[in-house]
């Protein structure tokens, strides 16, 4: 497949995050001054997640009121449908931009009636996915879940961690996910990115559907063979992982092995602007590497609609554009 050929399929986005994903031109619009793409975004020589997360603090001095954040959230439903995504979860830490005047219910109300005018005006479906961070403390989290499950079902579709996986094991939020077990909420977790693959396993057992990257199990067939077994889906950024290193510079990338095992490997983007990336770069990333196949990148989209959160209508949707 070319670029076109790319671009034309029905895609799906399912690890994408607000604050990582915005467009330059909203950023300077929002805040009223230029930006270089250097300030906004990494290339390849990045050094660690670290350097990479400095990239968010630009994007998150914009999503300081109600508006902004639903116009930034329409923004980033305009830059998916560009490439032919039909169906996006857009993940955010409504935690980040609680202030005074701003409450928790607010931020979440914001993204999703970002969500439907975006769907109104462009040719794409989306979901909420409301994110715990590891650095925020657990009762906080969970009254952020207590909130976002207000809204489930009508914008909200699950749950996430994302933060500093590497100085926080997944053991730490054992309680927290048992909490959104008992809120009856989907939700996936951030694993195996910068953290060890016990953070896999961890966030498996405590009931995630899906592992956010997921690239720590890729050598420990036990542990292939329990994400294989169970379902879950694998939400894989290519592009991020190797500016972050959670991939060397000369490695293979896992996703066509993990396809090959029956695996529900995805192809997502993680962060459009941070990554300055999209899901079609993303699979040419690959493609260029010759680290996937026409049939891999038919699966990935076949097992996005599977494991995605969309409701069955979507899915059903979705499957006939794809057949």
């Amino acid at each position: 497949m070319n670029r076109e050929d790319i671009i034309k399929l029905p895609k799906l986005d399912l690890h994408c995050h607000l604050d990582g994903s915005l467009s330059k031109t909203f950023l300077e619009n929002a805040l009223g001054r230029t930006f270089t793409m250097e300030e906004l975004s990494v290339s390849m020589d990045c050094n660690s997640l670290v350097e990479y997360l400095e990239k968010f603090d630009i994007p998150l001095e914009a999503m300081n009121t109600a508006k902004n954040i639903k116009a930034a959230t329409v923004d980033v439903m305009k830059s998916a449908s560009k490439e032919g995504v039909r169906y996006i979860e857009i993940r955010f830490a409504p935690l980040l931009s609680v202030s005074d005047s701003l409450k928790t219910g607010d931020v979440i109300e914001a993204v999703i009636a970002g969500i439907n005018e975006g769907s109104n005006l462009f040719n794409i479906h989306g979901n909420a996915i409301c994110c715990a961070m590891t650095h925020h403390d657990i009762e906080d989290s969970k009254a952020m879940f207590k909130v976002a499950r207000e809204y489930y079902g009508s914008g909200v579709a699950g749950l996430d961690l994302a933060g500093d996986e590497a100085n926080h094991p997944i053991g730490e939020f054992k309680n927290l996910f048992k909490y959104a077990t008992d809120l009856g909420m989907n939700f996936t977790i951030h694993a195996g990115e910068a953290g060890p693959k016990s953070n896999i396993e961890g966030a498996i057992e405590y009931g995630a559907k899906r592992i956010g990257h997921g690239i720590a199990m890729r050598n420990d067939e036990r542990l292939l063979k329990l994400a294989k077994d169970k379902r879950i889906g694998i939400e894989m950024c290519p592009i991020s992982n190797y500016q972050t290193k959670a991939v060397g510079k000369n490695e293979i990338y896992p996703y066509s092995d993990y396809i090959k095992r029956g695996i529900l490997a995805t192809v997502n983007t993680d962060n459009r602007l941070v990554s300055n990336t999209s899901i079609t770069n993303e699979i040419l990333f690959l493609q260029e590497r010759d680290m996937i196949s026409d049939s891999d990148i038919i699966q990935g989209i076949k097992n996005s609609i599977e494991v995605s959160f969309a409701s069955d209508n979507i899915k059903d949707m979705l499957l006939k554009e794809l057949n």
